[in-house]
């Protein structure tokens, strides 16, 4: 069978399956570019149902995963009799999908009854997506689906309390699994067969095109040249490349095996050279226009728009790489790092040398989702645009290397085909047994109406569900399980600042004087916010919803909803950089030759941003505010987070003694922490002042 892809040494993107190689190879190349064509063909005609294209969507691809995948290491798993037992079951599963959907309208024919046919191909159908699952993302997700059908169906019944949960029949449970609003052929597997899989063929496009080399060379003649140039290629070069693939540790191997050895030649320590590459690529996925799947899984829960997502995410991703850059520089510092590298290409060279049209793909894309076309129509558009502007590189895409690209595409979404689609099996046991409210009502009765205290459950949750599942899992079962207990105190906290600040509307304040009588006279005026939040935790559970529709604005309720969504999808990054399992670490620490667990801890320091942005989307107008509000945010946290890395290492421009070092932890945090425009400059003041010190402390320590 096929073998995983390669990592291609200039850095232009993983080796896809080809004309020119085995018997195996050639069969993955043309299912490959089948699969991509018929793709882009339903998604750009809509000819199909959801059920039909999700089918075909995931039969393709489980197919593809057998032959990719091998079931197990060792000499049996290689032998002739094995593989062709694996590709009889990979076609007995894709057919399954396809018979089921085929046979929908004659189950409810008689009355959602399944015959025994239909029973066996469920089972396969079932059996497959846990087993492809396990090749491709290890044994948790089976094994999570396992425990979630037979909750539902067996020891559910036998628990006490809230999550006690009636059997149902096999049938029903099956029944659901598949013709589900959220089974395996639902609404996850819509975005994966749509969404997804057109921003991942582009991306299979721009890399087979050379866009990734002109990436790392971007890269390198933007900040090549400054003080720790290389760490901060690294960074720039890892957050250009997060819009190619939205994948971070495909970040990691395609830009880190250039990266990293010119960290290390340019002086820094191999550790941190391998956890600057690690955190960097583990922002890919919050950097847009792509933002890996998660961005299409959260329009899709939300019904926010996946242009506004994109919008209000390019200042925190700013931030994000920004808070690393500051480590990059301060390590150059500290380490004495001044090499920089000898032939860096210049900008206009560049450029002008045939780089300027892998700009006009993203270009392209950027402007046809601003202008309101759908992603998918986007996708499309800009992947067209790519064989274009190649004609104006020295790599013109022709007729092999469009097929080429198509098959790279194909072979890049098994993993997130087959994951997204099983996913979907957890997530329909989540909306049948309501286990998703009472874990909501968990977490906020844990946290009372402390924000705080429900991020920090959300944040050591995610590293718990990180340590198995792939981001994208983490998120969505996060995502459906406490996004509405985050929503709703970051709603109520709004809801407060309406009470104390005396805007009620009238049909509010009839709904308010019969949860809370007594409150009656003082809805006219501003509250307390005492007496706000006492209003407001009286107020049943059935008016609460009625009530903050009626004082808060839509727009205002729509970014507390992007705010929690926003908050759990960047904490459930925290598990590719976090031990004791962070893949992209890992991947990192290989290519560096350094231990993998302490360059995971590393990586954990460095990527502080991952923790610190989410609070400014819980406590600040971050993400929906005005243009005023928002600027000013991000002025002061950027600032905020260069004190925050100096306090953490120790170093500005020079050492830090343990007096300056505590007041910039405290100058930082005066900054970030919403205390008013005041205490801001007071906290940006006493930053200046250190800084001010601290290069004179500098050139004092040069002069001697």
């Amino acid at each position: 069978m096929a073998e995983q892809q390669e990592e291609d040494a200039s850095g232009s993107g993983l080796v896809g399956p080809t004309w020119s190689g085995n018997t195996s190879d050639r069969v993955v190349f043309v299912i490959g570019i089948a699969l991509a064509l018929i793709h882009i063909y339903f998604n750009v005609f809509g000819v199909l149902s959801g059920l039909w294209r999700n089918a075909i969507h995931f039969a393709g691809f489980a197919f593809l995963c057998a032959l990719i995948y091998p079931a197990f290491q060792g000499q049996f798993a290689q032998s002739r009799a094995f593989k062709f037992f694996d590709v009889v079951f990979g076609l007995l599963v894709a057919a399954s999908a396809l018979y089921l959907i085929a046979a929908e309208d004659a189950v409810y024919e008689r009355g959602v009854r399944l015959s025994a046919l239909e029973w066996t191909a469920g089972g396969i159908l079932v059996l497959g997506a846990l087993e492809y699952t396990r090749r491709t993302t290890g044994i948790v997700i089976p094994i999570l689906i396992i425990l979630a059908l037979t909750y539902v169906g067996w020891w559910g019944q036998y628990l006490t309390g809230v999550f006690r949960f009636g059997g149902l029949s096999a049938e029903t449970i099956l029944f659901r699994s598949i013709y589900g609003d959220d089974g395996i052929f639902g609404s996850i597997a819509s975005i994966s067969s749509s969404f997804v899989f057109m921003f991942i063929l582009m991306g299979a496009f721009l890399l087979r095109s050379g866009g990734g080399a002109f990436v790392i060379d971007l890269a390198r003649s933007v900040a090549g040249r400054l003080t720790g140039g290389p760490g901060l290629v690294a960074v720039l070069a890892s957050g250009l490349t997060g819009t190619i693939s939205g994948s971070a540790v495909a970040n990691t191997a395609s830009t880190g095996v250039i990266t990293i050895p010119l960290m290390k030649r340019a002086g820094f320590p191999p550790k941190f050279a391998a956890a600057v590459e690690a955190s960097a690529s583990t922002g890919g996925q919050l950097m847009p226009p792509i933002m890996g799947a998660g961005a299409f899984v959260m329009a899709s829960y939300t019904q926010i728009p996946y242009t506004t997502i994109v919008a209000v995410s390019v200042l925190p991703a700013i931030l994000f790489f920004a808070s690393i850059a500051f480590y990059v520089r301060i390590e150059a510092k500290r380490s004495g790092v001044k090499a920089v590298e000898e032939d860096v290409p210049g900008f206009m060279d560049l450029m002008l040398g045939g780089g300027l049209p892998f700009l006009i793909p993203i270009g392209v894309l950027i402007a046809l989702l601003i202008y309101g076309f759908t992603p998918t129509y986007a996708a499309g558009i800009a992947i067209l645009s790519v064989i274009v502007a190649s004609w104006l590189t020295r790599n013109p895409m022709g007729p092999m290397a469009t097929l080429e690209a198509l098959a790279l595409g194909a072979r890049n979404m098994v993993m997130t085909a087959v994951l997204l689609c099983s996913v979907g099996l957890i997530v329909n046991v989540i909306a049948m047994s309501g286990i998703g409210n009472t874990f909501s009502l968990m977490i906020t009765q844990w946290a009372g109406d402390s924000l705080i205290i429900a991020i920090t459950l959300i944040a050591l949750a995610s590293l718990v569900l990180g340590m198995g599942l792939p981001v994208t899992a983490a998120y969505i079962v996060l995502g459906t399980l406490s996004a509405p207990a985050l929503f709703e105190l970051i709603a109520n906290r709004e809801l407060i600042d309406a009470l104390m600040a005396g805007n009620v509307a009238e049909e509010a304040k009839a709904m308010l004087m019969l949860a809370s009588p007594e409150a009656a006279a003082q809805l006219g005026a501003p509250m307390s916010a005492d007496a706000a939040k006492a209003l407001v935790s009286s107020v049943p559970g059935e008016l609460l919803g009625p009530v903050r529709e009626a004082v808060i604005p839509a727009t205002t309720l729509t970014f507390a909803l992007l705010s929690a969504h926003l908050i759990i999808f960047w904490l459930s990054q925290d598990s590719n950089i976090t031990p004791p399992v962070c893949l992209t670490a890992f991947t990192a620490a290989a290519i560096a030759g350094t231990p993998p667990m302490a360059t995971g801890l590393t990586s954990w320091k460095i990527a502080k941003g991952l923790y610190i942005v989410p609070l400014l989307f819980a406590y600040t107008p971050f993400i929906g505010g005005d243009y005023f509000e928002v600027l000013t945010i991000f002025g002061f946290a950027i600032v905020g987070l260069y004190a925050f890395s100096g306090f953490m290492q120790g170093h500005l421009e020079a050492p830090l003694g343990w007096p300056f070092r505590i007041a910039l932890g405290i100058s930082g945090a005066l900054m970030l922490v919403p205390l008013g425009v005041l205490t801001q400059l007071v906290g940006l003041a006493a930053f200046v002042l250190i800084l001010a010190l601290n290069i004179r402390s500098d050139k004092a320590l040069v002069t001697a």
